[in-house]
């Protein structure tokens, strides 16, 4: 009559459980914007904006820390670690067709210049391509030359924004991060003052 009781009290509560492990959507978030860099080929497409800020807010939503430690091993702080690196790739996926067509945002002058340069070899080699065919209709050669162009500075300054991402997802990592620690620390702090 009293097996029972071993029964009930053997289950850990959900609080206890998962008081140590980062959220598993961490992982799956994490792979999931992994994903969306290994696939994405040529010019950073507005899709691209959507999808990283719906990981984004799915991050946001489910996401759970550890209990707050200072100490540097703590699953506390490779949950953080964890969370701080999948905002950052969130957020960089996000920005990516931005800082592709913003110059302001993604200071690259010289970059943005070879790359306009590289548009127009692009149009040169189409005119070339025709022979002398291109004489036979200027308005369709035209056409085919700003196109051809345009992709080629889209491939272009899109090589050089994938190659600068990390940076800004470090960057915003770090300051995502800090700000996560320093308000689990005082959440933390203000619960164990009354007590103690």
């Amino acid at each position: 009559m009293s097996d029972p009781s071993p029964r009930l009290t053997t289950r850990p509560s959900p609080a206890a459980a998962g008081d140590g492990l980062p959220a598993p959507g961490v992982i799956g978030i994490g792979l999931a914007a992994v994903l969306t860099f290994a696939l994405a080929q040529g010019s950073w497409q507005w899709f691209a904006t959507f999808i990283g800020a719906t990981l984004l807010a799915v991050m946001l939503a489910f996401q759970r820390r550890a209990r707050w430690t200072p100490e540097l091993r703590s699953p506390y702080m490779r949950g953080l670690v964890a969370y701080a690196l999948v905002v950052g790739l969130c957020v960089a996926v996000a920005l990516a067709p931005l800082l592709q067509r913003q110059a302001w945002l993604f200071p690259m002058p010289g970059t943005r210049s070879q790359c306009v340069l590289q548009g127009r070899y692009q149009a040169l080699q189409v005119e070339a391509a025709l022979g002398n065919l291109a004489g036979s209709d200027a308005a369709a050669l035209e056409f085919v030359q700003q196109d051809q162009a345009r992709k080629a500075v889209a491939e272009c300054l899109a090589a050089t924004t994938t190659l600068w991402l990390p940076l800004y997802g470090v960057g915003v990592a770090v300051l995502v991060g800090t700000a996560a620690w320093f308000h689990d620390r005082n959440r933390a702090r203000s619960r164990s003052g009354p007590d103690g």
